[in-house]
C-alpha cells in the first residue's frame, strides 16, 4: 500500500546538499498544508571537506535566491558575491596570422533582423572593428568601462544586462545552512558507516557513526564524486565522458586582488594542457586550472598555473581536485535521487554546476513521488537529467572541436583524438552551410541555438574557411538596414554603460558599504579612496 512521503533525507552538505534542502523546503515543505507535513533532514559529515562546486555561474542565480528566501544584499554580503557578465575565452583560438583570439560568451540573445539571423547580417557586412556580441549586447562596454550591469539605486535583482554572479561557494553553502535550520530543516552531524537495503532493493535505512539506525522513505545522495548510496549502494553505472572530454584533474587557488579593479566576467585562458579560470570576487581572485593527467603531472601543472598567476600567487599552494567526468545511467533509483556531483560532472567551462544542482531539485519536485516511487516518475526524471548532460557535454565538446590551436599536443588530440557525439558530429556538418537554428538542437534548456552562434563567430571559423559556399544562401539581407541597426545599438549600448555604476562601488551599494556623502560623490563620478576588502585566502574552491 502506497502512502504520502513524508520524510526527505539528504546525505552530503556542500552547495548541493544545503541547495536541495532549501529548494525542497521553500517549495515543496513549506507550501504543504499541516496534515501532509514532510520532514527535511540533512546528514553531513563532520570530516569530509566539500569540493566548492561553483565560484561562477548561470543567470538563473536570481531566481534561485529569490526562492530559497535569500535578499540580492544578504548574498553578497555573506558570500563576497560579485556580478559576472559573461565568459572571456583568451587563446582558445588563433587568427590567420596565428595571433591568439579573445571572445565573449556573453548573456544576451542576438536578435533578428528583418527576419534573418543578425549573425548572418554580421557574416555578410561586418562591423568595421566591432566584435559580433558588441552587436546585441552590452557587455564589453561594461568590462572595459569596469561596470556592472545597472545604475545606482536601481534595486534588488534588477537587470539592465544579461548578468549572472561570482561567489564564494563555501560561503555559499554556510548561507544556505543557516536558512535552511533557521526555517525548520533538521541537522545532523554523523558519519555514514553503511545502507541498507530492504528485500525490493530500496533504501530502508542509514547507519550512522553516532546516532544508529536512521530509517528513511526518500533519500538524496549529495556525497559528491563518491556516490556512496547512488552508485557503492545502489549499483547505479557511471557512465564516464572521457572518450568526449580529457579534462580530468583541477588545481584551485585563491589569489588576492593587487588593484581596485574587479572585473565583471569570468576570463578562461587556454594553457598548454587545458585552461585556467579567472573569477573575480568582491575580496579576492578565485583562480584554478583545469587539466589534462594525460599531458601534464600534477607538478607540471601546478608550476604552469603558478607561473601565469605571478606575483599574487607568492606563498600560495594550489589545490588538486580529480575530477571524475561524466553521469550516471539512473540518477534516480529505487528511493535514491542523486544530486550534484554524485549524479554527474562535466568540467565547468561554462559555470553551469550549482545551476544543473538547481535543476535536479526542481524536476524532483515536479516529479515528486508518493511512497511506490513509480517507474513513470523515475524513467521521465532520469531520461531529464540525460539528456541535460549530455546538452552540457555537447556544449563543451565544440569549444574543443573547433580549436585550431597546433602548438601542443594536448590541442591538437583535443580536436583530432577525442570523439564527438552524433548529434554534435551532425550539426558541425550542417554548420558549415547554415547557421545554428533552434530546431538543430534536441536539448537546448541551457545553450540556446542563439548561443552556439555567439561561440562560432567569437572563434572566428566562418573566416577560417569553415563555410561553405552557399553559407546562408536564403536570406534576402538589406546593407542599409544593417548599417542603421548598427549605428544605433552602438549608440544605446554607449548611453547604458555611461549610467551602469562602476562594478566595485554597485558591490559596495548592494553590500550596505556605500551611504551618505561618500554615496553622493560616487553618484556624481568623483574618485573616491576606499580600502580595499581583506582577501579570505583559506579556501580553495573549482569554479
Amino acid at each position: 500500500m502506497t502512502a504520502p512521503i513524508r520524510k526527505i533525507t539528504i546525505v552530503g552538505g556542500g552547495t548541493a546538499g544545503w541547495l536541495a534542502a532549501s529548494l525542497l523546503n521553500s517549495l515543496l515543505r513549506e507550501k504543504r498544508p499541516p496534515e501532509d507535513a514532510i520532514q527535511i533532514t540533512l546528514i553531513e559529515s563532520p570530516d569530509i571537506p566539500t569540493v566548492g562546486v561553483g565560484e561562477a555561474t548561470v543567470p538563473n542565480m536570481p531566481r534561485t535566491l529569490a526562492d530559497c528566501g535569500i535578499s540580492e544584499a544578504e548574498f553578497f554580503r555573506c558570500c563576497n558575491a560579485s556580478f559576472k557578465l559573461g565568459v572571456l575565452f583568451d587563446h582558445w583560438n588563433v587568427d590567420a596570422d596565428g595571433q591568439p583570439i579573445s571572445y565573449v560568451n556573453p548573456f544576451d540573445a542576438p536578435p533578428p533582423l528583418n527576419g534573418a539571423p543578425l549573425a548572418a547580417y554580421y557574416l555578410k557586412y561586418g562591423a568595421g572593428d566591432l566584435d559580433f556580441v558588441h552587436l546585441f549586447s552590452p557587455c564589453l562596454d561594461l568590462r572595459d568601462g569596469l561596470r556592472g550591469p545597472r545604475p545606482f539605486r536601481a534595486g534588488e535583482f534588477a537587470q539592465g544586462a544579461g548578468f549572472a554572479y561570482h561567489l564564494d561557494a563555501g560561503k555559499f553553502s554556510a548561507l544556505l545552512r543557516d536558512t535552511c535550520i533557521a526555517r525548520g530543516v533538521v541537522h545532523v552531524f554523523d558519519n555514514l558507516q553503511d545502507v541498507e537495503l530492504d528485500e525490493t532493493g530500496k533504501v530502508a535505512a542509514l547507519h550512522l557513526e553516532k546516532g544508529g539506525r536512521h530509517d528513511v522513505e526518500l533519500v538524496l545522495d549529495c556525497t559528491g564524486f563518491r556516490g556512496l548510496i547512488i552508485n557503492k549502494a545502489l549499483g547505479s553505472e557511471f557512465i564516464s565522458y572521457s572518450k568526449y572530454l580529457a579534462n580530468d584533474r583541477a588545481m584551485a587557488v585563491q589569489v588576492p586582488h593587487l588593484s581596485d579593479d574587479i572585473e565583471p566576467m569570468t576570463r578562461s585562458t587556454a594553457m598548454g594542457a587545458g585552461w585556467t579560470w579567472r573569477v573575480p570576487l568582491f575580496n579576492r581572485v578565485g583562480t584554478g586550472y583545469v587539466f589534462s593527467s594525460a599531458h601534464r603531472t600534477d607538478e607540471q601543472a601546478r608550476d604552469e598555473l603558478m607561473a601565469w598567476v605571478g606575483s599574487a600567487g607568492e606563498g600560495l599552494e594550489p589545490r588538486v581536485i580529480p575530477m571524475r567526468i561524466g553521469r550516471n545511467r539512473e540518477n534516480w533509483v529505487k528511493n535514491c535521487v542523486a544530486v550534484g556531483l554524485s549524479g554527474g560532472f562535466i568540467e565547468p567551462l561554462e559555470s553551469t554546476a550549482i545551476h544543473m544542482i538547481d535543476m535536479a531539485v526542481r524536476a524532483l519536485i515536479t516529479y515528486f513521488p508518493d511512497t511506490s516511487y513509480a517507474a513513470p516518475l523515475r524513467h521521465r526524471y532520469n531520461r531529464q537529467m540525460e539528456r541535460l548532460y549530455d546538452e552540457v557535454r555537447d556544449f563543451i565538446c565544440l569549444h574543443y572541436a573547433l580549436g585550431n590551436r597546433t602548438d601542443s599536443p594536448y590541442w591538437i588530440d583535443a580536436r583530432e583524438e577525442l570523439e564527438v557525439s552524433d548529434a554534435l558530429a551532425e550539426n558541425l556538418a550542417l554548420w558549415r552551410h547554415a547557421l545554428p537554428q533552434p530546431g538543430d538542437l534536441d536539448s537546448a534548456v541551457l545553450f540556446s541555438a542563439q548561443v552556439y552562434q555567439a561561440v562560432l563567430l567569437g572563434k572566428r571559423v566562418y573566416e577560417m574557411g569553415y563555410k561553405a559556399d552557399n553559407f546562408a544562401a536564403g536570406y534576402a539581407l538589406d546593407e542599409d538596414r544593417w548599417w542603421e541597426f548598427v549605428a544605433q545599438r552602438r549608440a544605446r549600448y554607449a548611453e547604458f554603460a555611461d549610467r551602469a555604476a562602476n562594478h566595485r562601488h554597485l558591490l559596495r551599494e548592494i553590500r550596505g558599504e556605500l551611504m551618505g556623502r561618500e554615496r553622493r560623490a560616487v553618484e556624481r563620478g568623483e574618485a573616491v579612496n576606499v580600502p580595499r576588502a581583506a582577501p579570505d585566502l583559506a579556501e580553495s574552491s573549482m569554479l
